[in-house]
């Protein structure tokens, strides 16, 4: 037997380290990296069953070419020249007719690896002249939120840094569902006395293993970190020393936050002002404290706005000074390898355009199906995602790929909902089969792994494709054809301090390195912000509370009373895991409040329809009051094709964007629902 090492490719914060037991060339045992000081020897249940997916015997592991209709989910089996051929004519069919921006390039994270994920994708689609995809479906308003907040500069608290936390606040953050390598440290720190409080409109696993379980209204965060800022500022528990040296603008902030006393808050979120007054005074003079901040936050109308006034809390109270303060929201911006080596986009100068193509905000994807022209898209490349589940407005998107001159390809795992309507559709490697370089956006440690076992049938990782596409429509670009080992040598190659010493012979003998960060990593400990002088500018200029459109309190409120949280299921990743009974019967249920089910005769386990003006989808309903009343929750994404009306959450969803960031909406949203008839 050989152990191998690896690394989790899952869009997640936690980017796993994994030893991988091999006899006869097959992976036999999946476990985490004991040595690795996040990882700590343990897995997730959703990695732990790995395997199961690798395995599977529904797995793809040939190219097919559509043999039915579009959606029907018919195909048969082809070569591989034959379907690399079929998608270059296609490619430069619709080029030559509709120009090359006619081409849209759909992917998010299904890999987090640099080179699979945002390497020769990226290079192949700027020398086509393709438009350029605004990845925004995840995580945008809330990086543009912190951006602003800290001046163009996104660090966090390390999770190591947790254990020494006297007051750790999960806002929005389901850890032991989507970060559950971050629990030990919060257990350690608990041992030694910390407070643990959770803030969120869902009483999830973390939830209910808080001290203190804060239920806010949906979309409403923006008012309660104001509403803290009020009795922060106007009580004077900020850290003047902190705020004095390393701030401007606190005045201004000081005169906004005085608008949000606590009984306004208190209509505003559903949390009593007497909690609302405790937690800010218990959150200024608790030293250390930190807040775990997540992206369920910034899906909200105000959601950029709501990350960049709880990115001020921390600077307001000084807690960056504190080994085991501050907060985390993503650990990313750390990791700065050199990006125009790894997506070279002065490819688009060489294309057809000779300049760079027009950007798409995926977001949007329906409407970009339906409605863009000049020109219309009429080829689509789908990888490393599953649109036709996880995107807003879902029926306008299955509208769309429902076009029949619309050539669309998918590189996947399994026949998904997405893989129904492609034309061609390809056998993807997972992340045990290929090399490729991992960041992380919850720790500060750059992986590499190198396969573990070959890929069956004729599956192909996604550089490879694109190098084969390349040649294939006659590309001469050196680049286009480096290796897998080639580009990652690019990347690292940043000339940033971070990366100093990091190198492709480091990564490969260590296969995990610590970026140079300084351990602690504490980067705002003395000022050291991207504002003026290093400081942080306290804006209050758009900080105005304005309740979503879809919610109790917005325009919308009325025909439709419940408010519609599609957060994360604990034991999937988004629609990864969605081929698996156990993660469709998870994401089969609709959470409601007991008073909301009595008042529509539902009960416990009755079929429910869940429907506004855009859609209508059939779930079962869990009176399990872990929701508050006018409150319900779809644990997401479940793949459509497996709901007895074949339509997901995400079509009851609009594709009406955040504040700032272009992000989407998906917890903002109203509808009703009705017991099914017998």
């Amino acid at each position: 037997m050989a152990v191998h090492h690896s690394v989790c490719a899952l869009d997640c914060p936690d980017c796993c380290s994994l030893l991988v037991n091999v006899e006869d060339g097959k992976a036999t045992k999946l476990r985490g990296n004991p040595d690795h000081p996040v990882t700590q020897g343990f897995l997730c249940a959703k990695v732990t069953q790995y395997l199961e997916r690798e395995y599977h015997p529904d797995r793809l592991l040939y190219p097919m070419r559509r043999s039915g209709a579009k959606g029907s989910g018919r195909f048969e089996r082809i070569g591989w020249a034959e379907a690399l051929d079929t998608i270059a004519a296609n490619l430069t069919r619709v080029s030559d007719r509709y120009g090359s921006e006619a081409i849209l390039p759909y992917s998010y994270a299904g890999t987090m690896g640099y080179v699979q994920g945002r390497g020769m994708d990226r290079r192949f689609f700027h020398r086509l002249g393709a438009s350029r995809l605004d990845r925004t479906i995840c995580s945008q308003a809330g990086m543009v939120g912190a951006s602003e907040a800290y001046g163009g500069l996104r660090y966090g608290t390390e999770p190591e840094q947790y254990a020494h936390s006297k007051l750790i606040i999960a806002w929005g953050a389901n850890i032991l569902g989507t970060n559950v390598h971050l629990w030990p440290f919060i257990q350690q720190a608990r041992r030694n006395g910390a407070r643990f409080y959770v803030i969120d409109p869902v009483k999830n696993r973390t939830g209910n293993l808080a001290d203190r379980f804060y239920g806010i209204f949906p979309g409403s965060d923006l008012a309660l970190a104001l509403g803290l800022m009020h009795v922060i500022l106007g009580e004077g528990l900020e850290d003047k020393a902190y705020t004095d040296a390393y701030t401007v603008g606190i005045e201004e902030l000081r005169r906004k936050a005085a608008e949000y006393p606590p009984q306004r808050v208190e209509a505003l979120t559903g949390i009593a002002k007497e909690d609302i007054v405790q937690l800010a005074r218990e959150y200024a003079s608790t030293r250390p404290a930190t807040i775990r901040l997540n992206y369920g936050v910034q899906r909200s109308d105000r959601g950029a706005a709501a990350v960049r006034a709880i990115c001020y809390l921390p600077v307001l109270t000084g807690s960056w000074k504190d080994v085991g303060g501050g907060m985390t929201l993503s650990t990313s911006q750390a990791f700065q390898v050199n990006a125009a080596a790894l997506e070279r986009p002065d490819l688009q100068r060489k294309s057809t355009l000779g300049r760079e193509a027009r950007l798409v905000n995926m977001s949007a994807l329906g409407s970009a199906l339906t409605a863009l022209a000049n020109p219309k898209v009429h080829a689509l490349v789908v990888y490393n995602s599953n649109p036709a589940a996880i995107a807003p407005d879902q029926n306008t998107v299955r509208q769309g790929l429902a076009r029949e001159d619309l050539f669309t390809v998918v590189m996947e795992h399994f026949q998904n909902d997405t893989a129904d309507y492609a034309d061609i559709l390809l056998p993807a490697t997972t992340f045990l089969e290929h090399t490729d370089a991992y960041l992380a956006y919850g720790h500060y440690y750059l992986q590499m792994a190198r396969p573990a076992v070959a890929a069956p049938g004729e599956a192909k990782s996604n550089a490879e494709v694109f190098r084969l596409l390349a040649a294939r429509l006659g590309f001469d670009d050196p680049c286009l054809f480096e290796s897998d080992e080639e580009i990652i040598r690019g990347l690292l190659d940043s000339g940033h301090e971070f990366l100093k010493g990091v190198t492709f012979e480091r990564l490969a003998a260590e296969r995990s390195v610590r970026l140079n960060v300084g351990q602690p990593f504490q980067p705002f400990a003395q000022g050291g912000f991207g504002g003026p002088q290093g400081k942080c500018e306290l804006k209050p200029e758009g900080l105005e509370y304005v309740p979503p459109v879809e919610s109790r309190l917005g325009s919308a409120a009325g025909r439709y009373r419940l408010e519609l949280i599609c957060s994360k299921n604990d034991d999937s990743m988004n629609s990864t895991f969605g081929h698996r009974d156990k993660v469709d019967g998870d994401t089969s249920e609709l959470w409601m409040h007991t008073d909301d089910a009595d008042e529509r005769g539902i009960a416990n386990g009755d079929l429910v329809r869940v429907y506004n003006d855009r859609a209508a989808c059939v779930l079962k309903a869990s009176v399990n009051g872990s929701v508050r009343e006018g409150v319900v929750r779809a644990p997401s994404v479940r793949w459509p094709k497996r709901s007895p009306n074949r339509t997901g959450i995400n079509a009851l969803v609009s594709e009406r964007l955040t504040d700032q960031g272009g992000g989407p909406t998906f917890y903002s949203c109203l509808v009703e629902v009705e017991r099914c008839g017998d």
